[in-house]
């Protein structure tokens, strides 16, 4: 097992969690008391860390929400402050990031030097060479884009190849041949329980699939979990964002953040 692996694991155990938290942090949708903060955006997903801690089996910042509203600075101190004060639970970096191995090499001393994430999303459409610099990182992650969640991914996903979808030739290729020193997962979406089977069924039990598309994007969890998860009640990572993040924009924001995530906990576990 790798580190992450490993973090993990003990985070689906003590926590009795699937539950991955998206930081997605949208100023517009920030309660009133953040408003004119210039670290509002630090300050809003370190209170959302700290709501739903008890009920997660990691936290999973998207780059873009902070890149785009010049927050790298604050997304920096938001993994220091997970790290310091929630060591046991896991940072997975969602960047999807897809290039050159030069380039890569970059991304990846960006994602576990810059953020020390202990995983990162990438995309598999360059090939291995493209996937190859994260996995240097020997300690670290490497969830590995498979299908996903949105509409649009049956453009590319659901193409024939020798008889088979392009996602589960991905599938294959990552259980089969890249994941020799066993770092990685894929990501494949809730809104598709028939491929989220069809995923699990040719991979097995021991890599994990980090599955967004439930909450605000519809998916059903029990055919997320009946479908997706393994032999042991866990290898998943159901990621869940906006309907945690801005389930009150009133001063009980806090409050209303960990219900939902307590209440999706526990939506979950009643189906392992």
């Amino acid at each position: 097992m790798t580190a992450f692996y490993q973090k993990l694991d003990h985070a689906w155990t003590t926590n009795n969690s699937l539950l991955m938290v998206g930081l997605d942090p949208d100023t517009q949708r920030f309660p009133a008391e953040l408003d004119d903060r210039p670290d509002a955006i630090f300050e809003f997903c370190r209170a959302i860390v700290d709501a739903t801690a008890p009920y997660a089996c990691g936290f999973k910042p998207q780059i873009a929400y902070f890149a785009s509203q010049r927050a790298e600075s604050q997304l920096e101190g938001l993994c220091d402050y997970i790290r310091e004060k929630y060591p046991t639970l896991p940072i997975v970096l969602d960047a999807k990031r897809g290039d050159i191995g030069s380039t890569a090499e970059h991304y990846a001393r960006e994602a576990f030097e810059r953020y020390c994430a202990d995983a990162v999303t990438v995309s598999p459409y360059l090939g291995y060479d493209s996937i190859a610099p994260y996995l240097s990182w020997s300690d670290k992650g490497v969830i590995i884009l498979c299908r996903t969640s949105n509409a649009g991914g049956s453009d590319l996903q659901f193409l024939d190849v020798d008889g088979e979808p392009l996602y589960l030739r991905v599938a294959t290729l990552v259980a089969e041949k890249w994941n020799r020193s066993g770092q990685c997962g894929m990501v494949v979406g809730a809104t598709f329980p028939k491929e989220l089977a069809a995923v699990r069924q040719r991979i097995g039990n021991e890599v994990p699939l980090l599955v967004p598309g439930i909450g605000a994007q519809g998916g059903d969890i029990q055919a997320t979990v009946t479908a997706g998860g393994n032999a042991g009640g866990t290898g998943l990572m159901i990621s869940s964002s906006r309907a945690i993040l801005y389930a009150s924009q009133g001063d009980d924001w806090r409050e209303a953040a960990a219900r939902v995530a307590r209440e999706t906990r526990d939506a979950i576990n009643a189906f392992r």
